[in-house]
């Protein structure tokens, strides 16, 4: 036998054993990340509605505040929400929604962060309004201008829509930043907000300050009655994360949006840093999060799931807290949470038939 077939007969199965171990060492660190879940055991024959008592730690509309204190405190370590606000562009022309129909203005909203993150959303107002407000989020495909259709359907019914996009995505900007020991670093992905985490920031204000500023100007420019939020993917995450920290927000619709880590079983499902961040999890587990954002005066929340989205968390694993979430939620004086299941399509979207029914319920 050569020297070289001796090699490679050496070298192959260390190659694959060395994959085997980063494979093992990569998914024991994401366990450890739900671990406040208490770990639901999930197979495809095992559907069984869960006790939601033995990983929700909130029985009162006193600890909803509390969790929510801690949460605020935690992303801007501050007591209270911040009270910035952004810069404002009135009657802006961006040619991309030059054919939209029932629109009387653009409204540009951008807002500079920290390490050099500025983001920029749109406030589109309708000619004939209803007086309420949906702030719209796209997910990690793009900008929101690929929710076109979706800002067009909600103008038409004369709702006013706050329109963002995720950090990096979109109009927002891909900052260069120096960090320590490093060296400069581009951001272009959510996983690199690791880096910047420290006892004095945490990287979760770049997801949820834009949508805290805007309405800020909002609420002290106009007069809605009602603030609601609509989200798709990533947009859905964000409209499962932050209703949960705002009062101000009563309806939401998560779209394709998230689990509960300990029952996401796929690669697919994982996602980016900001959907198993180690601390904001510590703090307020999803079905915890998934409460706050149900519970209170007029707060509704709901998860739309599209059954056979090719993207993340399709099939049918809701069941097993769908009951029994929607059951706690009810024994609180106010508030309410529901799963909606869309089988009328094979696409990672919100379908026709998901924005006819949001309309709906907030019309």
């Amino acid at each position: 036998m050569s020297k070289l077939a001796k090699i490679s007969i050496l070298f192959i199965p260390v190659f694959f054993f060395g994959l085997f171990v980063g494979f093992v060492a990569s998914n024991t660190s994401i366990l450890d990340y739900i671990s406040s879940e208490n770990n639901v055991s999930l197979t495809s024959q095992n559907l069984k509605p869960i006790n939601i008592e033995e990983h929700v730690n909130i029985s009162s509309t006193e600890d909803v505040t509390e969790k929510r204190q801690e949460l605020i405190n935690f992303i801007w370590k501050s007591n209270l929400l911040p009270s910035t606000l952004p810069n404002i562009e009135s009657n802006i022309v961006d040619d991309r929604f030059s054919n939209f129909t029932n629109l009387d203005q653009i409204e540009k909203i951008s807002l500079e962060m920290e390490h050099g993150f500025i983001s920029h959303s749109y406030l589109f107002l309708p000619k004939e309004s209803n007086g309420k407000l949906i702030i719209y989020h796209q997910g990690h495909s793009g900008g929101f201008i690929n929710g076109k259709q979706t800002i067009q359907d909600f103008l038409d019914s004369g709702f006013s829509v706050a329109a963002f996009s995720m950090p990096l995505i979109g109009m927002n900007n891909q900052p260069v930043k120096n960090i320590e020991n490093i060296g400069p670093v581009k951001f272009f992905k959510h996983n690199q907000f690791v880096l910047l985490e420290s006892e004095n920031f945490s990287s979760l204000e770049l997801f949820f300050s834009p949508i805290n500023s805007a309405l800020n100007h909002i609420e002290k420019n106009y007069t809605f009655s009602e603030y609601h939020m609509v989200g798709i993917s990533g947009g859905g995450w964000t409209s499962a994360v932050y209703p949960a920290l705002d009062t101000r927000i009563s309806k939401s619709f998560s779209v394709a949006g998230s689990l509960p880590l300990s029952l996401r079983t796929i690669s697919d499902d994982v996602g980016d840093y900001e959907q198993f961040h180690p601390k904001l999890y510590s703090i307020a587990n999803y079905f915890e999060l998934y409460v706050l954002s149900s519970v209170g005066k007029d707060k509704e929340f709901y998860q739309i799931f599209n059954i056979n989205d090719p993207c993340c968390f399709a099939g049918e694993t809701y069941k097993i807290y769908h009951g029994p979430l929607k059951k706690f939620v009810s024994q609180f004086d106010s508030g309410s949470f529901d799963i909606i299941i869309d089988d009328t399509h094979n696409q990672h979207i919100i379908s026709d038939f998901s924005r006819d029914l949001i309309i709906e319920k907030l019309s």
